[in-house]
């Protein structure tokens, strides 16, 4: 309940562990972001840019819906 009043999502992926000599942030590429807006802009269900951009861009398809969903409120 607490994370969701923070609106912080857990997304399950891999655990890098304690290492401190690794990036905590990945940047997402500006295409996969271009390429969200334009099958957005076509009309495409969110089901099908979430399975297309995912295997494109090998990210996790829930990364890619919190994507989405960050760009639905930007």
């Amino acid at each position: 309940m607490f994370l969701e009043m923070q609106r912080i999502q857990l997304i399950e992926g891999d655990v890098w562990g304690h290492r401190k000599d690794i990036n905590e942030y990945y940047s997402i590429p500006s295409s996969v972001i271009d390429k969200i807006r334009e099958l957005k802009s076509e009309g495409t269900p969110a089901e099908r840019i979430e399975e297309k951009v995912a295997r494109e861009s090998k990210l996790n398809p829930e990364m890619v819906a919190y994507i989405l969903t960050k760009e639905a409120s930007a």
